[in-house]
């Protein structure tokens, strides 16, 4: 059985040894760190099962640790130590989600079963993976996505699901459905843009033999065609302003009435919705509706771009060949380096969808075993726009960048300053500034190939 993974965090080096020694004879694997800058980039590489640190720590203390790990891993359980805990504190910690406050010196049972609790919550979280197997990531931002998603999965909560298109919102809702317990019943998908506004209330809703011209016998609608199941609305911020109204009613009552009919017909489905547009604005432009807004989205999540998680593109562009080449039946098995590079520092305004249909070009053409840079050149149309230099990062994304970096090139720093468009003495000051060490990303490269290969 894998041992549960814990991350102990403390600028104390005697506590954090005798730590990460009780933590180790209880069977758990321990990394120790002495800052919250060490532990945030600890998290960037490998998820934690749970993170214990301490509260009081110079530069980043264990309530701003726990912030910034909320951003990216809000399901992430987090327990603080502390010698200056209060009853007060630990209301407070609470209520911001911390999930265990354990006073300092420690008693070793009480933290040991916190750590347990947390264990079993974050393993419920995450789950068999074989639910979102199409959903590719090394990205800690999209980790964070799916582990809010594993969550609401348990519920019948409806989701909105935000993000521009090409991101995988549809992917993302079928991986929440399969992962619920409505996994047996159907998924019935519809655009709601796709659509034309006369035909969308039939198709949702159903209607009647003879209710209007051309009804010649009586159709369910998909509300009632998902049964048991999830229906997912997309692009729901194009709905005409008429059927939001219908919409909401069916959603609050449960049930739904066709076109021409008398009677309602109860309906059991659980609704998850998604959007590119930004549906609080047109809430305010009077565009839509601002209950029915509120109705779909008790629970929100946001795909981010293709372009704020470089580390995603590697892995998805080897995952979209494999399944291309399958599909091809040809013997294309890898990308040259110049390619890969090329994939990386594209710009991809179409996001996951266009790193797809890029790499099924390259693959429809490619003649060898190897995809060389000339074809995913020719893919994408244009020269490659480079990772934006540091010069023009901003200051608060700084130590985010230098992550995604080290991630993409496995702690190399020579490729990682020349990425960069850095020296390597001032790369490494750069690093030293955010307590950023590259042997912790080397590390992680080789046990996930290791992992691979067992």
């Amino acid at each position: 059985m894998t041992r549960k993974f814990v991350l102990a965090v403390d600028d104390d080096h005697d506590l954090l040894r005798l730590l990460t020694l009780r933590l180790e004879a209880a069977g758990y694997e321990v990394q120790a760190v002495d800052s919250g800058e060490k532990a945030l980039a600890a998290v960037a590489l490998r998820r934690p099962d749970v993170v214990v640190t301490d509260l009081r720590m110079g530069g980043m203390d264990g309530m701003q640790l726990f912030d910034a790990l909320w951003k990216r891993a809000p399901a992430l359980p987090v327990i603080i130590l502390t010698a200056h805990g209060t009853i007060p504190d630990a209301v407070e910690a609470t209520k911001r989600g911390v999930f265990g406050f354990v006073p300092k010196p420690f008693d070793a049972r009480q933290l040991l079963q916190q750590i347990e609790q947390a264990v079993k919550l974050s393993v419920t979280t995450r789950g068999n993976e074989a639910w979102r197997a199409e959903m590719v990531t090394a990205s800690p931002a999209m980790s964070a996505v799916l582990a809010q998603a594993r969550l609401v999965a348990q519920s019948d909560a409806s989701v909105l699901i935000t993000g521009a298109s090409g991101t995988g919102k549809e992917l993302l809702a079928r991986a929440i459905h399969r992962a619920g317990s409505r996994a047996e019943a159907p998924f019935v998908a519809v655009n709601c843009a796709a659509i034309p506004e006369a035909l969308l209330e039939s198709e949702l809703f159903g209607h009647r033999k003879g209710s209007f011209t051309g009804a010649t016998y009586d159709h369910k609608g998909l509300f009632q065609a998902a049964e048991g199941g999830t229906l997912f609305l997309d692009e729901i911020g194009d709905m005409p302003a008429p059927l939001q109204a219908k919409l909401l009613r069916a959603l609050q009552e449960r049930q739904v009435r066709p076109v021409g009919a008398t009677q309602p017909v109860a309906v059991d489905v659980r609704v998850i919705s998604a959007t590119h547009r930004n549906l609080e604005e047109r809430v305010r432009s009077g565009e839509f509706r601002e209950d029915l807004y509120y109705r779909l989205n008790v629970v929100a999540l946001t795909l981010p771009p293709l372009a704020e998680r470089r580390e995603d593109v590697v892995p998805l562009a080897r995952h979209f060949l494999e399944i291309t080449a399958a599909r091809y039946a040809k013997e294309v098995r890898a990308f040259a380096p110049e390619a890969l590079e090329m994939l990386v520092a594209a710009p991809w305004p179409g996001n996951v969808r266009q790193l797809a249909n890029v790499v099924e070009q390259a693959v429809a053409l490619c003649t060898a075993g190897i995809i060389p840079a000339s074809l995913v050149a020719a893919a994408l149309k244009a020269e490659p726009a480079a990772l934006t230099s540091l010069d023009e990062a901003k200051r608060g994304f700084e130590r985010d960048y230098l992550i995604r970096i080290l991630r993409i090139t496995g702690g190399n720093v020579t490729q990682a300053a020349r990425l960069a468009q850095r020296n390597r003495t001032e790369f490494y000051k750069l690093l030293e500034r955010h307590q950023l060490q590259p042997g912790m990303f080397k590390q992680a490269r080789r046990a996930a190939a290791a992992q691979s290969v067992a």
